[in-house]
């Protein structure tokens, strides 16, 4: 009887086990000078609030182009980086350069506004395994470690976990957007070669004061394929 119980306490332990999620890139390529943009922005803080794909672990990030600057208003939050890291998906995916564009996991690209697709995208990714990078914040440095031995390139993107802007000017004049993740800051750490079975690195790391950074690691195959390694902090 004894024994009998003792299972069952096991197998409650079991089913109370949270259950491991799979960790997604989303990355949203839009622009507050582009009035089709908002709701793409509105359904990305939706994804990355509500995790809505069961399985999935949904990292988010906000990466403004600066090509609609010249046409009435200037993104505060635009980078020509982020423009050019979409001319690179529109090359791999043999795609075109638009906005809203929303890129999951390095593989899918699609109008940003359209769940139905992403909902899709998302559970297609789940298909494929991705390594753990254990993302972690010491003082002034970042530490990310990896036990898996993969190829590709590292990369590591510092992101505000929220924004606001009123719009003055160009497509959405007078209007209040916000947004979540937005990138300020996305770099390559360097090249990961699939015969080291694990790697560390230490970067210098300065955090803005009195706000919340998202500090998002991912490798990429090269040049900027499929996402094989991943994983996020916040401080």
């Amino acid at each position: 009887m004894k024994l009998a119980l003792l299972f069952l306490a096991g197998c409650c332990a079991a089913a109370e086990a949270p259950a491991v999620r799979a960790p997604v890139l989303l990355e949203l390529f839009t622009s507050e000078g582009c009035s089709s943009c908002p709701p793409a922005d509105r359904l990305l803080q939706k994804l990355d609030s509500a995790q809505p794909v069961a399985g999935a672990d949904l990292i988010v990030l906000s990466e403004h182009v600066d090509y609609w600057n010249q046409l009435g208003w200037k993104d505060p939050f635009s980078s020509a980086k982020f423009s050019e890291r979409q001319r690179d998906y529109a090359q791999s995916l043999r795609g075109e350069v638009y906005t809203p564009e929303l890129v999951v996991d390095g593989v899918k690209g699609f109008v940003g506004s359209d769940e139905g697709e992403a909902r899709q995208a998302i559970h297609d990714s789940l298909r494929t395994g991705k390594a753990p990078i254990r993302v972690e914040v010491n003082g002034g440095k970042i530490s990310l470690h990896l036990d898996h031995a993969v190829e590709g390139t590292l990369w590591l993107a510092l992101a505000h976990d929220t924004m606001k802007s009123n719009v003055t000017r160009g497509e959405n004049a007078g209007r209040g957007l916000s947004h979540v993740a937005v990138v300020y800051s996305l770099e390559k750490v360097g090249k990961i070669d699939k015969h080291d079975a694990a790697f560390d690195r230490e970067i210098a790391f300065t955090p803005h004061q009195g706000e919340t950074t998202r500090i998002v690691a991912f490798i990429q195959k090269p040049e900027i394929g499929r996402v094989v390694a991943i994983g996020q902090a916040r401080m």
